[in-house]
């Protein structure tokens, strides 16, 4: 079976390939082909394009100054977008636009999503996500930041941990306990916390790839003013399922385009190191682009969904389950055929370790080790494999609940 889509849709192709022809240099290669300050410089430069664009974010309101764009547009802006090797935004636009910026169109007031949407997409404001805490991972419901009101104002004292890109973020969207005597999962709040201020301490967290996209983040007496509370006091447990409902599952339609520019390229490295025809790899790299398939398909239901306005939900934990457990297998099998060179690595690192190599990137195995290294990460954020099967099994099949420890 092979998806054809509607002749309009192919109609807003040809108008977003017209957009990067004419915003792109002639000799573009991709993302990929940049290294260092090269890098940095371009990224800069093309989010200030995009933000003057309906692509920075595609679907949200044009009166918030997103695109107004259809599911099947999105999908459209994606494919083009990595085929011409190019982001579809900053790394920080992660959190900001796809995560809090969505969760903001549901949750929050209008006042709230006046002001803060713009400035999202100005760049003004960059997010960050503070939800896990040293005792409160995977058991999101045990956070314990306390907020106290204070007048007119939440006093924050506690800690965050496992904060991606926390250093570069100017905001930060935190989970509080805000009623210490209710029910774990009915005494939090959602708040919208300002991070240039002296009661916020950020501390990197080095990884295993030598990278520091994870920190700490500790709030001694830092402020929040209680208009910044998204979706009602004490009411943050639902505000929060809605954001990780757009963190695991609002990609799904897309994400396979990227993983399955991942595999030409580990099919390439196959072929350059003389091992594409040995039976063993030959089986792996057939299981890893049948896997790719499904979460095309996997993609193409959701997008459905879209279409007939459904928000995401707890079926995003099968999108999620799904591409960070194959993200395992694809670098491990890329791990293989480097072999001894992988020990080694050499080359250019890819932008981002928790993504997909950039496109227009050479087959270095810098690149392909560094993914390596941070895709076992891909199946602990965002909720760990074993909470995801959970949610699976609890609020999609409806089975029996997992029995709670005494």
């Amino acid at each position: 079976m092979k998806p054809v889509y509607e002749p309009q849709a192919e109609e807003y192709r040809e108008k977003v390939q017209a957009f990067l022809a004419e915003k792109l240099p002639a000799t573009w290669k991709g993302i990929g082909s940049l290294e260092g300050k090269a890098v940095e410089d371009f990224m800069k430069q093309w989010r200030q394009t995009l933000a003057s664009s309906p692509y920075l974010a595609p679907g949200w309101p044009v009166e918030y100054g997103g695109g107004g764009l259809s599911a099947l547009e999105q999908v459209i802006v994606a494919e083009e977008f990595a085929h011409a090797g190019v982001p579809t935004g900053s790394f920080n636009d992660t959190f900001g636009i796809q995560m809090l910026g969505n969760t903001l169109l549901i949750w929050g007031t209008e006042e709230q999503k006046r002001y803060y949407l713009p400035r999202i997409i100005s760049g003004q404001d960059t997010w960050c996500q503070g939800y896990s805490e040293p005792n409160a991972g995977s058991d999101l419901g045990n956070v314990g930041l306390k907020a106290t009101l204070d007048g007119d104002q939440f006093i924050l004292n506690g800690q965050k941990i496992w904060t991606s890109a926390g250093q570069y973020a100017t905001h930060i969207f935190t989970l509080a306990r805000t009623n210490p005597d209710a029910p774990k999962h009915k005494g939090i709040s959602f708040l919208l916390v300002d991070m240039r201020q002296p009661g916020i301490e950020i501390r990197p967290i080095k990884m295993i790839s030598g990278e520091s996209e994870f920190n700490e983040v500790f709030y001694t007496d830092a402020a929040c003013p209680k208009e910044n509370v998204v979706g009602g006091l004490n009411n943050g447990w639902a505000v929060a399922m809605s954001l990780l409902g757009y963190e695991r599952g609002e990609a799904a339609a897309t994400l396979s385009i990227r993983f399955q520019a991942e595999f030409d390229r580990l099919l390439a490295l196959a072929h350059q190191r003389g091992v594409a025809s040995d039976p063993r790899i030959r089986q792996r790299l057939s299981d890893c682009y049948g896997r790719v398939q499904i979460m095309k398909y996997l993609g193409l239901r959701t997008l459905t969904k879209f279409v007939a306005g459904h928000h995401p939900g707890p079926d995003g934990a099968i999108s999620k389950l799904y591409w960070s457990e194959y993200h395992k297998i694809v670098t491990e099998l890329a791990m293989d055929i480097l072999g001894a060179d992988g020990l080694v690595p050499v080359g250019r690192k890819p932008i981002s370790s928790f993504q997909t190599d950039d496109g227009g990137a050479e087959n270095s195995s810098m690149s392909w080790a560094m993914t390596f290294l941070n895709a076992r990460a891909g199946t602990i954020y965002a909720g760990s494999s074993q909470v995801q099967r959970n949610i699976i099994g609890e609020m999609v099949l409806g089975l029996p609940k997992e029995p709670k420890p005494n």
